[in-house]
């Protein structure tokens, strides 16, 4: 248990943290599932507009720190390789 006014606010930021980065990351879970599942449709329209998204929702996440830039970078590659190769 922390004795301190500064490690008690810093439990508390943590778990403000926490929760906000697991949020995050649930997001850009969901956003690449559903990309990947109308890619799969073979839906291109509805692959190209949930992509931007994604991409979007990934950008975010990179730019708070919650994934590294090179990560997002891989993540947001592999998406619009996927909507790429759609016929």
């Amino acid at each position: 248990m922390a004795h301190s006014k500064q490690a008690r606010k810093r439990i508390r930021q943590n778990d403000k943290n926490r929760i906000a980065n697991k949020a995050k990351m649930s997001g850009i879970k969901t956003g690449l599932k559903a990309v990947m599942a109308a890619v799969k449709a073979g839906d291109k329209a509805k692959a190209q507009e949930l992509a931007l998204k994604a991409c979007k929702t990934i950008d975010k996440a990179a730019k708070t720190n919650v994934i590294h830039k090179n990560n997002a970078a891989r993540h947001k590659g592999q998406v619009m390789r996927a909507v790429a190769a759609m016929k």
